[in-house]
């Protein structure tokens, strides 16, 4: 599309929440629990269903609650700078988190972040034993892009994993964020910048091209 195109839209970021924002939610379970195996995020694994699966039965093996997690949640804070960073772009442009968590996991997250737009997932919970997950849609994050793009946004897309990247590509501009040098190596045609300030000019300088 030709840049001067772009001054005919308005621009919106959508940013992926874990890893970009707030620290990783099943890491920080595994470390209260003990369970390595729920150290395992979509940095490590791209298919989300066998992810899912996989701690799913991790979470029934060891009795594991959604009351535990949500404890364990309220502990956490925002990434360094991430508050800033995020006021800072949303008086810039809108902005929506799009996110492969929980309505259940990220309440008080949000509250901290000074309660964004989320676009995320249910998880369905039978006496308090998480026992199965519903998307809001299949593939929300490009299609969410592609959606915002048919309403005449110009896009642009942060992520740090391999589920970020049908949503980086989907967009009229994408930037990493942190990202493992696996994904990093899967999608070298994306920036990649290591703190909030150096992701806000990125940003910025994307749009203004």
């Amino acid at each position: 599309m030709p840049k001067n195109s772009y001054a005919m839209r308005q621009w919106i970021a959508v940013l992926d929440m874990e890893g970009v924002v707030t620290p990783e939610i099943w890491i920080a379970v595994a470390e209260a629990t003990g369970v390595e195996g729920l150290r395992l995020t979509t940095r490590d694994i791209a298919d989300y269903d066998e992810l899912m699966r996989h701690r799913l039965r991790l979470l029934q093996k060891h009795s594991i609650t959604l009351s535990q997690i949500q404890e364990i949640i309220r502990t956490l804070q925002p990434l360094d700078g991430a508050v800033a960073f995020l006021d800072a772009l949303r008086a810039q442009m809108p902005v929506i988190l799009l996110s492969d968590t929980f309505e259940q996991f990220a309440q008080p997250l949000l509250e901290k972040l000074h309660w964004p737009t989320l676009f995320c997932h249910r998880l369905i919970v039978q006496d308090d034993q998480i026992v199965d997950y519903q998307l809001r849609i299949p593939d929300q994050k490009r299609r969410t892009v592609e959606a915002l793009r048919n309403l005449n946004f110009a896009v642009i897309a942060v992520g740090d994993s391999y589920n970020d990247l049908t949503m980086l590509r989907a967009a009229d501009a994408g930037v990493l964020f942190r990202p493992p040098e696996n994904v990093r190596k899967a999608a070298p045609e994306f920036p990649s910048v290591e703190t909030h300030t150096q992701l806000l000019e990125e940003i910025l300088r994307r749009i203004r091209e």
